[in-house]
């Protein structure tokens, strides 16, 4: 994966854990089964006779096309998670995320308003939380998924802490 365009030379990145791809499946599976479930409604109604339209090549090609790309998706989500990291620098947090469409945001800690950190029930039973940061720009969309509960833990305290020293130097 190159990526020298967007990182700033010699980061060492914290990745998130393979746990997380376990995570992501689960959304996956929820969001795609209820997808292909309801797309595939007009095709189990064309073939009880209880519908004339859609024709059934129609009926049978949405949901076909839904469950290719549903699959695609599958197999992107172990690399999108690796693909996850941060890197704590003197002055500010840097989080990367994508594959196809990479992204690294550096936060600065003077700007950091609050860190929060939420669990959702998948999460909690594999010990694993999500690190979100609050800037006062609404644009900042910095969150940290898949972490370990104890990293996240003293990830929250130690940003907290670098925010209100670098705060107190304005």
């Amino acid at each position: 994966m190159r990526t020298e365009a967007i990182d700033p030379p010699g980061i060492d990145w914290h990745r998130v854990s393979p746990k997380f791809v376990t995570v992501r499946l689960v959304q996956w599976a929820l969001g795609n089964l209820a997808a292909v479930v309801i797309l595939s409604l007009p095709l189990v109604f064309v073939l009880l006779e209880w519908w004339r339209w859609p024709p059934l090549w129609l009926a049978i090609t949405v949901p076909a096309v839904t469950l290719v790309v549903a699959l695609w998706r599958l197999v992107l989500i172990p690399r999108q998670v690796r693909a996850i990291g941060y890197a704590e620098r003197d002055d500010d947090l840097l989080v990367r995320s994508g594959i196809f469409f990479q992204r690294t945001m550096a936060v600065p800690y003077g700007r950091m308003q609050y860190v929060d950190v939420a669990v959702g029930p998948v999460e909690r039973s594999l010990g694993l939380c999500t690190v979100k940061l609050h800037t006062a720009s609404p644009g900042t969309n910095a969150h940290i998924p898949g972490l370990p509960e104890a990293e996240g833990a003293r990830l929250r305290e130690q940003l907290a802490a670098r925010g209100e020293a670098r705060l107190a130097g304005l």
